[in-house]
């Protein structure tokens, strides 16, 4: 006697992977350019957060140092085994961008000044080079509008900077971009940060590399379905 035969389908891996495309999902953040976090706002999902890949971007810290200094994670996407950081360390500022958890994958701008106590505002210009998909990019770090370091980031993270970690404000809730603060996890910010402002320049991709990226995209979140 035969058995019968199913009538259950499964789904193709392509379709399974285009269900699974965050782009088709509702979204917070897609069509906007402008956001401002204050401390406080953290595990924020990648998928509702500014989307800070294959682009150029500026992120912005308004801060007050107190007598003494202050030391702590301003912001951070992501983590050790890729994301980036806008922190201070010996109460200097840093932007600090991890393509993997390998100490050649890591790129710093630090200022070589600590700040001196008062208001200040802290800002990055992230400058994607283009060309395709997590090409390198140039990071400046301004200190009230004056430039205090400059350094090229030679990759960048092209589709996804984790499946499970999250974008924080005011402190570390995953895993450090840099090792040596974690010993200091979630390594708050000890002044006063009063907002952090992000702006997103255009997507620049051709049509063809936007393509890939979401196919890329959808890959990495079926895998984890």
């Amino acid at each position: 006697m035969s058995r019968p035969r199913s009538t259950m389908s499964i789904p193709s891996t392509p379709l399974f992977a285009s269900r699974a495309d965050p782009a088709i999902r509702p979204s917070l953040t897609r069509g906007r350019s402008e956001f401002v976090y204050f401390p406080g706002m953290i595990r924020i999902p990648e998928g509702s957060a500014p989307d800070f890949k294959n682009k150029s971007w500026t992120i912005a810290a308004e801060v007050t140092v107190p007598q003494g200094g202050a030391n702590g994670v301003l912001a951070t996407m992501g983590g050790r085994y890729g994301g980036w950081a806008l922190l201070m360390q010996d109460g200097k500022p840093e932007f600090a961008y991890a393509y993997s958890n390998q100490p050649e994958h890591k790129f710093r701008v630090i200022s070589d000044q600590p700040l001196a106590p008062g208001n200040h505002i802290l800002r990055v210009k992230f400058e994607y080079e283009g060309g395709g998909i997590g090409k390198a990019a140039n990071a400046t770090l301004l200190v009230d509008e004056k430039q205090a370091a400059q350094g090229r980031i030679q990759r960048t993270i092209p589709v996804r900077f984790s499946l499970d970690e999250t974008f924080d404000v005011g402190e570390d809730t995953g895993t450090p971009v840099l090792e040596e603060y974690e010993s200091k996890m979630p390594f708050r910010f000890t002044g006063m940060l009063k907002k952090f402002v992000v702006v997103l320049e255009p997507l620049t991709l051709s049509a063809d590399e936007q393509r890939r990226l979401h196919e890329e995209l959808a890959k990495a979140m079926a895998a984890v379905q």
